[in-house]
């Protein structure tokens, strides 16, 4: 291929892009003027310009964002058809766009026009000539890929590069994953347009590119029936923060901005939890025996309310003891959930208390006149407050803090020794770990939300009864006051916000993850990926009958990715040996990339600070893009400090920067990263340097599965650290 072909080509592509782009520009003033529009609608000074406006301002800001989100590789592939179907090329991008005559410019790529992109092949061309993928740095085209589908037809085209996969696969990786949409192969592109209901489930080794097709489905459906997606919400549920910050700006450059972003210590609104757990602790809260505990404990009677409530009116002395109390307890949560129950308390301790009436002068004043005394007595009033205040669940899981509270809850549930690992972690540490977060959704779940009082709440009074629910606004005043919660939140626990849900490295979820995950997905669709080897969970068989019971009643659809796109076959062989050494029963992908270049093992000696250093100066000066150091949980820190002293990869250093503790806190500017190896789920390097493997083994039960999963990260070089 001649210099002078490749530039001609690309001068060509670089024409139309020019007219995208001005199209694009257009289109963008035209949203403005559609927001301004609203805007002016508002000053009508009636109720139908108030609607107009914010229907106008909501659709311009929309399009708005989706326009900002589309700027990089707007065009990314071509389409040359049969001369007798269609003269014209067909162009593809991430978002579609007109003419001024109102013809297609750009096809989005999620339209059924696009789809042939990804799905023909030179075996079954269908009607497809020539595909080219057009790769550019913002506005300007600086190189095109060829693919000849159909030679026999297509002899008189040019074709330029070497093909646009493995043109993607050679480049290197920054810190956010990079779409792969003009890149999709035939078995991916099939997942990505399976039938919209049910749950499709996209299996795979490592390198298959699962997460790059379940974004690129979240974002097929969100084209395909958007007033259904984007309405009910897509919710994206990854392993860790780290993850989501990298996989963060695919959607958006897919053309969509309407979908949750959250980790598993995000899932639960007004939580954000970052940190793991040790493997045994985590092996506890992950266990589907925590939702028995969470159940009790949530029906317990606070720790610290009053047990017993006396007052003397007329001629009785009234008495609520401890037994007494206990059964209307039980009564009342026999109901329903606890905070549900709020607006019947004061009722059912004046029922209580005025079957103890005995006396002539109390039955002469009546039940009416009790009540009223009874609901202005600040004492009475207070006891009601104190005894069944509003709860929430970080306040109940802090119960469980009391070893003899959680060893009288978890009676028959719990052995002694998981009851020291809580102790032991509830104890010494003030925040919730991630593995708190479902926990406190079982609890939020099982206490329910505060009713809502409002003047019209007619259920309410029905509920009640007239006479009592205007002698109980007392309570409900002090039930309001002092920082009490009375209002519910914002999402109700009966709630079911999300149309769809996708769910990322599955094998991991524990069986009260799924519960969590479950609960926001009743009604949705599902998507969900993963590969059992790679799986962190110590108890398959618990987990599958959660993921089970989250997606009971859905129908199936399942697709397997059996291509590794992300490792070199040298670096995939030697993960794949490990996994057949060590018994994995692993999904063994095909690897279809070779650089020639084989894993490296080095004994680190005495000296592990100074062999990781070399190791990692090594790899930094020979891949452009990132790198994974990977240690053992309890070696993170040693190894940071090591990092942010080694001056030939401090930041002013050229190409080098680095970032200290990134699994917290990563820079969209790092190259140079250090992580455990449950931070690398879902990630790819170009270089990964691996520190005492034999370590990470040793961490927990699943430790064989993760230094697996550490080995494929890489995609260019690999060098570990025994």
């Amino acid at each position: 291929m001649s210099e002078e072909l490749l530039a001609t080509e690309i001068a060509g592509e670089q024409e139309f892009v020019d007219r995208v782009y001005v199209q694009l520009e257009k289109s963008a003033k035209a949203a403005a003027q559609l927001a301004r529009e609203g805007h002016e609608r508002g000053r009508l000074g009636h109720e139908g310009g108030l609607v107009e406006r914010d229907a106008m301002v909501f659709q311009a800001a929309k399009r708005i964002a989706q326009l900002d989100a589309a700027h990089e590789g707007l065009v990314f592939g071509r389409l040359d058809l049969r001369v007798e179907l269609d003269a014209d090329p067909r162009y593809i991008g991430r978002i579609g766009l007109r003419d001024d005559n109102h013809d297609s410019l750009l096809i989005d790529w999620r339209a059924p026009a696009a789809a042939v992109f990804y799905q023909a092949t030179a075996a079954d061309p269908r009607n497809v000539v020539r595909r080219r993928v057009l790769r550019s740095t913002g506005p300007t085209v600086v190189s095109v890929e060829d693919e000849l589908l159909d030679a026999e037809v297509g002899s008189d085209l040019p074709v330029v590069g070497e093909g646009a996969l493995m043109a993607q696969l050679s480049r290197a990786r920054d810190r956010s994953m990079h779409s792969i949409v003009a890149t999709i192969q035939a078995e991916q592109d099939r997942a990505i347009r399976a039938p919209s209901r049910g749950v499709t489930s996209i299996s795979g080794g490592p390198g298959t590119g699962k997460t790059v097709v379940a974004l690129h489905r979240a974002a097929y459906l969100l084209y395909t029936d958007r007033r259904r997606y984007e309405s009910g919400g897509v919710l994206v549920v990854g392993p860790s923060g780290v993850f989501m910050r990298y996989i963060e700006r695919v959607l958006p450059s897919l053309g969509e901005t309407a979908v949750a972003l959250r980790s598993l210590g995000e899932v639960v609104d007004g939580v954000r939890a970052v940190r793991h757990d040790e493997p045994a602790v985590a092996a506890v809260k992950g266990s589907a025996r925590m939702a028995e505990l969470m159940r009790r404990t949530s029906r317990q009677q606070m720790p610290g309310s009053p047990r017993e409530y006396r007052v003397f009116w007329r001629d009785d002395v009234i008495v609520l003891d401890a037994q007494k109390l206990g059964q209307l307890r039980r009564q009342l949560m026999g109901h329903g959930r606890r905070n549900r129950q709020i607006p019947r308390v004061a009722s059912t301790l004046l029922d209580a208390m005025w079957r103890q009436v005995r006396g002539e002068r109390g039955r002469e004043r009546g039940r009416e006149a009790f009540n009223d005394e009874m609901l202005s007595n600040a004492g009475f009033v207070e006891f009601v407050t104190e005894w069944w205040p509003p709860l929430d669940a970080p306040t109940v899981l802090g119960w469980l803090r009391d070893p003899d509270f959680l060893a009288r809850v978890a009676e028959g549930v719990l052995s002694g020794e998981d009851q020291r690992l809580l102790s032991k972690s509830w104890s010494t540490e003030t925040t919730p770990s991630i593995e708190d977060v479902p926990l406190l959704d079982e609890l939020r779940y099982s206490l329910g939300d505060v009713p809502a009082r409002t003047d019209d709440d007619h259920e309410l009074d029905d509920f009640l009864g007239g006479d009592v629910q205007e002698l109980t606004s007392a309570v409900e005043r002090e039930y309001g006051s002092g920082g009490r919660v009375w209002t519910p939140p914002t999402h109700s626990i009966e709630d079911d916000p999300f149309a769809h849900v996708l769910v990322d490295e599955a094998q991991d979820l524990t069986p009260m993850q799924w519960r969590m995950v479950g609960r926001r997905g009743r009604t949705a669709s599902w998507t969900i990926v993963g590969d059992p080897a790679q799986s962190s969970w110590p108890n398959p068989a618990e987990a599958a009958l959660a993921r089970a019971t989250a997606l009971e009643g859905k129908e199936l659809h399942e697709f397997h990715l059996s291509t590794n796109y992300r490792n070199s076959s040298e670096i995939y062989q030697y993960a794949a040996a490990y996994a057949q050494r060590v018994g994995l029963d692993a999904d063994l992908p095909t690897a279809v990339r070779s650089t020639g270049v084989v894993p490296r093992e080095v004994e680190a000696g005495a000296d592990l600070e100074a062999a990781t250093r070399a190791a990692v100066v090594e790899v930094a000066g020979q891949v452009q893009g990132t790198v994974g150091i990977v240690v053992p949980v309890a070696r993170r820190s040693d190894v940071n400090a090591w990092l942010a002293s080694w001056p030939e990869l401090a930041d002013d250093a050229p190409g080098a920067r680095a970032a200290v503790d990134s699994s917290v806190s990563p820079s969209g500017e790092d190259r140079i990263v250090v992580l455990t190896g449950l931070d690398t789920k879902g990630l790819e390097f170009d270089a990964i340097v691996v520190v005492r493997p034999a370590e990470i083994e040793a961490e927990s039960a699943t430790g064989t599965a993760t230094l697996y999963v550490v080995l494929t990260r890489a995609t260019q070089l690999l060098t570990v650290l025994s």
